[in-house]
């Protein structure tokens, strides 16, 4: 897609051209990489002007909730220090990323709506730059992952490139779940709060302070939660152990499905999405 004034993108031509200029919307915004990542570093920033250790305020914050957390859940649930915390710190910090990206993604269009309105970028660049966001303030809580495995000695053990290929499984799945929740959102308002409800009830079904194992009954509950097999494929790689190639399969499938949908989607309404807004 060129940039073309947003009243020429208006009008409806059948979905084959809609189609033709989505796809031309990820390209152009694929090639703008230097653009929207320039943007989620000034979002950053721009939030902690003023503070003496920046994003690293989010690291001290994760790293506190894990040794308090851990110190407390690890009596109650029998587990030494050297079992427990290992699976806590890796469960709140891939848990953090997925919840953020699912929740930040339903306001990615609504939030730049400003931009959206006054020029004609790539609507995919405001995705991207959501996307590149949290994978920056990822990338400050995985400090605490690294010393957490060394420290316990796990890391002689830990599986990192097959951990690096479940999270690409991960990012690409959050990828059209931000999608369409942010299309959705522009449209509906009341989204963005559903959409959090459920991310706040998915923590207590999700294995993130408690192991997999301890659920006997009713494991379809578990087995059809999505999160848990996105933490299953970063996790446990991590931690040394073996990953149910279920997980790989369900994940995947997911990204097909999600993504045909999600594309679809944008195709249809992303000439409207600015007058959602």
């Amino acid at each position: 897609m060129t940039d073309s004034p947003r009243s020429y993108l208006s009008g409806r031509s059948g979905f084959g051209s809609d189609l033709r200029e989505a796809c031309g919307d990820f390209l152009s915004s694929m090639r703008r990489w230097r653009l929207w990542t320039s943007l989620a570093v000034h979002d950053i920033a721009s939030r902690y002007r003023g503070s003496v250790l920046g994003p690293f305020w989010i690291t001290i914050t994760t790293a506190a909730m894990i040794g308090g957390v851990g110190l407390m859940y690890s009596q109650l649930l029998h587990q030494s220090l050297a079992q427990y915390i290992p699976w806590l710190a890796t469960g709140i910090v891939f848990w953090t990323l997925i919840s953020q990206m699912i929740v930040e993604g339903c306001e990615a269009f609504v939030s730049s709506g400003t931009i959206i309105k006054q020029t004609a970028l790539p609507m995919l660049s405001f995705i991207a730059r959501m996307v590149m966001r949290n994978l920056i303030n990822f990338s400050h809580q995985v400090v605490i992952v690294a010393a957490v495995l060394i420290y316990f000695g796990l890391w002689r053990h830990s599986n990192v490139p097959l951990c690096l290929a479940g999270l690409v499984l991960v990012m690409v799945n959050l990828g059209w779940a931000a999608l369409a929740t942010g299309i959705v959102s522009a449209r509906f308002r009341d989204v963005p709060q559903i959409v959090t409800a459920l991310v706040q009830i998915s923590v207590f079904i999700t294995p993130i302070f408690w192991r997999p194992e301890s659920i006997h009954a009713h494991r379809f509950v578990l087995e059809g939660n999505p999160f848990y097999h996105m933490l299953e494929v970063t996790r446990r790689p991590l931690l040394g152990e073996p990953v149910n190639p279920h997980s790989y399969i369900i994940l995947i499938l997911m990204a097909v499905v999600g993504w045909a949908i999600a594309f679809a989607l944008f195709a249809r309404t992303r000439r409207r999405v600015v007058h959602y807004l």
